[in-house]
C-alpha cells in the first residue's frame, strides 16, 4: 500500500483544514517546495497536491506553483482542485503532474469525465469523491467540499462501469483534518462493492494503527496530512507500516 503525504496549497502556502472548512485553517509551510523535498527524502514514492484556492473558487488558481513543485525533484505528483474542463487536465500533465484529480465534475459530469479518462487515459486521471455521512449513507460534496450534491456514493460510482475508471479517492470530508480515525466501514463497503478500484482512503488518519487498519481493507494507497504536520508519525515510520505484510 502507497501512502500519499499531502500538501494542501492555499495562499501558496501548506495548509490543513478542520473537516473541510475554509474557515478551519492551520498554517504549516511557508515553503511548499521544501516540504515536497522532505517527503520526498523520506521516502515517499507519491506525493497528493491539492490546489485549495482552485477547489474553493472554481477554478485552477495554482497550477503555476503546482509546476514549479514537480520540476523540483524527482517524484511523482497526483494532484488537483480547481479542473473544471479538459484543458485543466492537460495543464497540469504538461506540467509534469503524474495524475490528476477529478472531484466536483467526476458527480456532475460524469460524461465529460469519462470522456477525459478515455482521452487521457485511466492511469492519468483519480477520480476523488468527497462524501459527507448524512443518516448512516455517504453523499458526495461538491465545491471544496461546502455543498452537497444529493448524489449517493453508490450512485455516483455507478456512473463509472468496471473498465472505464481505474484510481479512486474517497475523503470522508466529516473526518478530514481532524485526526478521529479513518471511517473503516464505508472503506470496507467500497472495496466490496467496487474491487476493480485502485482504491486510496482519506480522512482521519491519526496513527500507525490506523494505516495498519486501512491496509488489512486491501486498499491501495492512503491520503495523510495533518498527523504527519504535527508529528504524529514519521513518513518512514508509515511506509514502514504500509509495507508489513
Amino acid at each position: 500500500m502507497l501512502i500519499y503525504p499531502a500538501i494542501d496549497l492555499k495562499d501558496g502556502v501548506c495548509v490543513r483544514l478542520m473537516h473541510g472548512d475554509f474557515d478551519q485553517v492551520t498554517r504549516y509551510d511557508d515553503q511548499p517546495a521544501a516540504r515536497l523535498t522532505t517527503f520526498a527524502a523520506e521516502g515517499a514514492q507519491w506525493i497528493h497536491v491539492v490546489d485549495l484556492d482552485g477547489a474553493e473558487a472554481g477554478r485552477a488558481m495554482q497550477h503555476g506553483l503546482i509546476g514549479e513543485l514537480t520540476s523540483a525533484i524527482d517524484v511523482k505528483i497526483q494532484s488537483g482542485g480547481g479542473v473544471r474542463g479538459a484543458n485543466d487536465v492537460a495543464a497540469l500533465l504538461d506540467a509534469g503532474v503524474s495524475r490528476v484529480v477529478i472531484g466536483s465534475l467526476a458527480v456532475t459530469q460524469p460524461n465529460d469525465v469519462a470522456a477525459w479518462l478515455k482521452g487521457f487515459g485511466a492511469e492519468r486521471i483519480t477520480l476523488a469523491l468527497d462524501v459527507k455521512i448524512d443518516g448512516g449513507v455517504p453523499i458526495a460534496a461538491l465545491k471544496g467540499w461546502t455543498q452537497s450534491s444529493g448524489v449517493t456514493l453508490w450512485d455516483a460510482l455507478d456512473r463509472y462501469p468496471k473498465g472505464v475508471a481505474k484510481h479512486l479517492l474517497v475523503t470522508d470530508v466529516g473526518r478530514d483534518g481532524a485526526l478521529t480515525g479513518p471511517n473503516l466501514e464505508l472503506l470496507s463497503e467500497i472495496r466490496l462493492r467496487r474491487p476493480d478500484l485502485v482504491l486510496q482512503a482519506s480522512g482521519g488518519v491519526s496513527s500507525l494503527q490506523d494505516i495498519a487498519a486501512i491496509k488489512a481493507l486491501g486498499c491501495n494507497g492512503v491520503i495523510v496530512g495533518r498527523a504527519l504536520y504535527e508529528n504524529r508519525f514519521t513518513l518512514p515510520e508509515a511506509i514502514a507500516t504500509a509495507r508489513r505484510s
